[in-house]
């Protein structure tokens, strides 16, 4: 019987042709877009947690409770050692030590007078050692717009908007005016080496990256660090792997409820809207696939239609010699999942290689992201998951046969009557 179908279906085009354009366009449409917001909500993701977030984050326990205002009173001590317990605990996870802190950058004239100031918003990390990935991590290499990274203490680099509205130029001077983790003033002179362009305006407002022991000593925090990020060996976050390393921290650190200077440990979903973002983005797979199912049953639905009104003459010839209507009605749907397979594979050869294209090249969205207080990537690429090799198949072989059930019901409001006298004209 498959055989005789299929036979049939190859040999009358217009039985198949356009249910496997049909099918195939949607797959494709499902296949990429799928692949398309993967990419581009899984980038955004990444983003947040290279630059502040983290895939885990360690950090005191009053400090989580008011991570949004950075309080440097409240940050972590003793970090050298914390570090290395916890790669020693956590070996798949790469820990890096930050500071994350706020102040006021003045900028003298000739005279040594104040010229310009502004806010800023700073970040300690790794910039000389040399043993860290930290400027891979934060792309500041390709990030660099004018002068060169630091090479040696007290050196920073500004965001280049940020500098050009201080009016400053590498190989000027400013100094940082903020509070020291004992609550006293601080004023620390700096030589701006380069600039910075994220592309981001959240970050090209007003950013200001430092090498994390020149802040140490800036902001009185010997020893000390505001939080220690956690990032995952699998190169992106997974709540699963997050959650057990949260769950296997907080079985090897648990007196903390007594002590507000007691390490926590917070994943990604922990930290402000994260948790709805990385939901979305995991829905999203779902959403695309039952949008593009139930658009592209409702078309299959019109096409089986306009196709069993050609056919009614076979289908009264076949009833009327004696085929069962269930069976009749049980052939149209072989047929439609024979369409849908044949489409599905089509469509996500096509999809597939679109989204490669996608995740090759990329598309940039800079100009448009100029004015966007969101932090996501200026390049937005597609990404394609062992996902996209079969979301396409449920869409197009289930909308199929549904479009064929609902138009094959009319084969059962055929009467006898009717069909003699088809069968005369």
């Amino acid at each position: 019987m498959i055989k005789f179908l299929l036979k049939g279906l190859l040999r009358d085009k217009s039985r198949s042709r356009v249910p496997i354009l049909i099918v195939g366009l949607g797959v494709m449409l499902s296949v990429f877009l799928h692949a398309y917001i993967t990419g581009i909500m899984g980038d955004s993701i990444e983003m947040n947690a290279k630059m502040t977030l983290g895939h885990v984050k360690v950090v005191t326990k009053a400090y989580s409770e008011n991570i949004s205002q950075m309080p440097t009173d409240l940050a972590l001590t003793g970090t050298t050692k914390l570090t290395e317990e916890l790669k020693q605990k956590f070996p798949e996870v790469t820990w890096v030590e930050r500071i994350q802190f706020g102040g006021l950058i003045d900028v003298p004239d000739q005279n040594g007078e104040t010229r310009s100031q502004g806010p800023a918003m700073g970040m300690g990390v790794d910039l000389l050692s040399g043993e860290s990935a930290e400027i891979e991590r934060l792309n500041i290499g390709k990030s660099l717009v004018r002068g060169r990274m630091p090479e040696k203490p007290l050196e920073i680099l500004l965001s280049d908007q940020f500098s050009k509205n201080l009016g400053v130029n590498p190989g000027d001077e400013i100094t940082l005016m903020g509070s020291t983790m004992n609550g006293s003033m601080s004023y620390q002179n700096f030589t701006v080496a380069g600039t910075l362009s994220f592309g981001v305006k959240i970050l090209d407002k007003g950013t200001m990256i430092a090498d994390i022991n020149d802040v140490r000593v800036a902001l009185d925090m010997d020893d000390a660090a505001s939080e220690i990020n956690g990032y995952l060996s699998v190169g992106y976050y997974d709540k699963d792997d997050a959650s057990a390393i949260k769950e296997k921290f907080q079985k090897e650190y648990q007196n903390t409820e007594n002590n507000e200077y007691a390490p926590v440990l917070l994943t990604m979903k922990d930290q402000g809207l994260m948790g709805q973002m990385v939901d979305i983005a995991e829905a999203m797979g779902a959403i695309i696939t039952m949008v593009f199912m139930l658009a592209m049953a409702l078309v299959l639905w019109n096409a089986g239609l306009l196709g069993s009104i050609r056919r009614y003459g076979e289908f009264g010839v076949r009833l009327a010699m004696g085929e069962e209507k269930m069976h009749v009605f049980r052939t149209l749907i072989y047929e439609s999942v024979m369409i849908g397979i044949a489409g599905s594979i089509v469509g996500t050869v096509f999809g597939l290689f679109f989204a490669w294209l996608m995740q090759e090249y990329g598309l940039n969205i800079s100009d448009a992201m100029k004015s966007s207080s969101v932090m996501m990537p200026s390049v937005i690429r597609a990404r394609i998951t062992p996902v996209d090799f079969y979301i396409g198949f449920l869409p197009g072989i289930v909308s199929t046969v549904i479009g064929s059930a609902l138009a094959g019901i009319g084969i059962y409001k055929r009467k006898t009557s009717q069909l003699f006298k088809e069968l005369e004209a």
